[in-house]
């Protein structure tokens, strides 16, 4: 992107407000767009007539990064709504997400989040209740939606 000036636009915070608008605008203008966006697939391809059944694993680590909080990393299969997801699946065990970053490369979504419980780092057994928490909601369907 460039500005009016004709100069490169390099500054990262306007870069991801100019991607957020055009991936907003995508979806409310043009929500078929959706899962090709979810998908990452490039613009200009036509999409695969069925859906893809992709089986990607789920991996979860949880660690201290400080006395304060921990870091939790999450690899998963992307979909849409799956950060509001993972941050109400953490919010309902009373986690604090203090600071996250989210990534996706194709199918596969990486999710890093500072998080703290009480101000301070999670303790095991705390990790252990966010982790199985955590794998049972993003596990896949062992039915299919069409079977009921």
């Amino acid at each position: 992107f460039y500005r009016s000036t004709g100069r490169k636009v390099d500054d990262p915070e306007l870069l991801e407000a100019i991607r957020l608008t055009i991936i907003n605008n995508l979806l409310e203008y043009h929500p078929e767009s959706s899962s090709q966006l979810a998908m990452g697939a490039a613009f200009g391809v036509e999409p695969p007539q069925q859906q893809i059944d992709v089986d990607i694993a789920t991996h979860i680590t949880i660690s201290e990064d400080s006395p304060e909080r921990s870091l939790l990393y999450v690899e998963t299969a992307d979909r849409p709504g799956l950060l509001v997801d993972l941050v109400k699946i953490i919010s309902d065990i009373n986690i604090t997400v203090e600071s996250g970053e989210f990534d996706t490369e194709g199918l596969l979504a990486k999710a890093k989040f500072h998080v703290s419980y009480k101000g301070k780092a999670t303790i095991k057994p705390l990790q252990q209740v966010l982790s199985n928490s955590l794998r049972y909601f993003l596990r896949r369907p062992s039915t299919a939606d069409s079977s009921y």
